[in-house]
C-alpha cells in the first residue's frame, strides 16, 4: 500500500475529530483515513486530547428543566447525517479500491452507477447526501465521483469556496503537484489550476461547496451556463 504524501491539514483534521463538518467533507476526510494511516493516528491522537480536556472541566449546575428543554429541541430537529469512519487501525493494509465510508454512499460496482458525460474522457456521478446534495444558501456540499482518462482534466478554474480532490485510482497533475491514490488536494479561491489526468487516467472524489469558477477565455463562455 502506497502511503499517500498530500493530507488534510490539522485544521481540516481537528473539524473532522470535533464533528464539525458537513456530510461531504465528513465523507472525503474519512475516505482518505481509510487510506491513510497517518492521518488516521493523528486524529485518533486528537479525539483523546479533546476527550481529556472534556473531563477535565468542572461541571456545573444547570436548570433541573434544562434537559427536558434540550431534548425538546432535538425532537424538532431532522436527524444529521455522518459519514461512518474507518477503524482506527495505523498498520498500512490494503483496502479495496472505494473504501468502507465512501463504498457505503455508492457500492461497490462502479459499472452499474449512472455516470454522466461531462465532455469527451471526463464522466461524472453525482453523490446522493442525506443533507441534500445541490449548492444552497447554507452552502451544504456537493460530492460527486469524477473519472476522467489519460490526459483529459477540466478548464482553467478557481473557486468560490472549498474544493477537496482524493485520488481513488491513478492520479492527476496540476499546479500543486501529482496526486496518486489516497493523496488529498485542498483548493481555495487563491488556487487557479487545471488538473489533468496522469497516463494511467483518474478516478477521484470531489467535494466543493461552491460552484468552481472557470478562468480565461473559455470561463466567459461556460459560466453563465455551467454549475460545476
Amino acid at each position: 500500500m502506497t502511503v499517500p504524501t498530500h493530507h488534510p491539514g490539522d485544521t481540516l483534521l481537528i473539524d473532522y475529530a470535533g464533528g464539525a463538518l458537513g456530510e461531504a467533507a465528513s465523507l472525503i476526510v474519512a475516505t482518505h483515513l481509510a487510506l491513510c494511516p497517518c492521518c488516521r493516528l493523528n486524529v485518533a491522537e486528537m479525539e483523546a486530547v479533546g476527550g481529556a480536556l472534556l473531563e477535565s472541566i468542572e461541571p456545573e449546575e444547570v436548570d433541573p428543566a434544562c434537559l427536558e428543554t434540550v431534548l425538546a429541541r432535538l425532537d424538532d430537529l431532522p436527524p444529521l447525517p455522518r459519514a461512518p469512519r474507518p477503524k482506527l487501525v495505523c498498520q498500512p493494509a490494503e483496502v479495496p479500491l472505494l473504501p468502507e465510508p465512501l463504498r457505503r454512499y455508492v457500492g461497490s460496482d462502479l459499472s452499474r452507477l449512472p455516470w454522466k458525460r461531462l465532455m469527451r474522457g471526463m464522466d461524472c456521478y453525482d453523490i446522493p447526501l442525506g443533507s441534500g446534495s445541490g449548492y444552497d444558501s447554507e452552502r451544504r456540499g456537493k460530492a460527486r465521483l469524477m473519472r476522467l482518462a489519460s490526459g483529459v482534466g477540466p478548464p482553467h478554474h478557481t473557486h468560490r469556496g472549498i474544493e477537496l480532490t482524493l485520488v481513488l485510482d491513478g492520479g492527476f497533475t496540476d499546479d500543486l503537484g501529482q496526486f496518486a491514490r489516497g493523496d488529498l488536494s485542498v483548493a481555495d479561491d487563491s488556487v487557479r489550476h487545471r488538473p489533468v489526468a496522469d497516463e494511467e487516467g483518474c478516478l477521484c472524489l470531489a467535494v466543493t461547496d461552491a460552484p468552481l469558477h472557470f478562468t480565461g477565455a473559455l470561463g466567459l463562455i461556460l459560466n453563465p451556463f455551467v454549475k460545476f
